[in-house]
C-alpha cells in the first residue's frame, strides 16, 4: 500500500513538473505592433499597422515545439494615416469589418529554425477566410523583470499572404499589389503581472 501511496505521489509530482514547464504569457498591446505593407502601382510602398490586438502565448522554454499563440486583430482598428483609405479598407471592398471585425491567428506547429528562431505555421483567418500560414519568428527573447517586476519577453514574426487568398479587395494588382508583407513585433508579459 505504502508503494502504490509512494508511485501516486510521484507521477503527481511529475504531471506538476510538466505542467510547470509552459508557461502563460499576455500580449501586451501598448508595446506591440501589427504592421503591413503593400506596393501601390508598383512605384511606392503604403505602409499601416492595426492598433488594437490581444493574444495568449503557452511557452515552454524547455522545448518551444510545445508552444502555442492564439492571437486577434481588431480589424477595424487598420491605420495607414489617411483617413479616407483607413474608411476604404473598413469598407467591404477590403476587410468588411461590419460583417469580420477580427482578424484571428492560431498556431497548429512550432518548429526551430536555428539559433534563436522558430517557424510558426498556423491559421489565419480573415474576411471569414481561412488559410495555413508560416510566421518566421525571431526569438523570443530572455525574459527580464521591468521596473515593477513583471516578467516580460519580446519576439519579432513575418510573413507574405496574398490578399485575393481571402477575398480582400477586388482593385487590380496593377494599383495594389496582391502580396501584403506583415510585421510583427510582440511584447509578452507573463499571466497574472501588472501591465503598465
Amino acid at each position: 500500500m505504502a508503494r502504490k501511496a509512494w508511485i501516486l505521489v510521484l507521477a503527481m509530482g511529475l504531471a506538476v513538473a510538466a505542467a510547470a514547464q509552459s508557461e502563460t504569457w499576455q500580449l501586451d498591446p501598448a508595446h506591440t505592433a501589427a504592421q503591413f505593407a503593400v506596393r501601390h502601382m508598383g512605384i511606392s510602398t503604403v505602409r499601416g499597422n492595426f492598433t488594437k490586438s490581444s493574444g495568449t502565448v503557452q511557452y515552454d522554454p524547455s522545448d518551444p515545439s510545445k508552444s502555442s499563440i492564439d492571437a486577434t486583430i481588431d480589424a477595424a482598428s487598420a491605420d495607414t494615416r489617411v483617413e479616407m483609405r483607413d474608411n476604404d479598407l473598413r469598407s467591404p471592398k477590403f476587410f468588411d469589418v461590419a460583417k469580420f471585425p477580427t482578424i484571428t491567428f492560431k498556431s497548429k506547429r512550432v518548429e526551430p529554425a536555428g539559433a534563436g528562431k522558430l517557424k510558426v505555421t498556423g491559421d489565419l483567418t480573415m474576411h471569414g477566410v481561412t488559410k495555413e500560414v508560416v510566421l518566421d519568428v525571431e526569438g523570443p527573447s530572455e525574459p527580464i523583470k521591468d521596473p515593477r517586476g513583471n516578467s516580460r519577453m519580446g519576439a519579432s514574426a513575418t510573413t507574405t499572404i496574398n490578399r485575393r487568398d481571402f477575398g480582400v479587395g477586388a482593385i487590380p494588382a496593377a494599383v495594389v499589389s496582391e502580396n501584403v508583407a506583415i510585421t510583427l513585433d510582440l511584447e509578452l508579459v507573463k499571466q497574472g503581472a501588472t501591465k503598465q
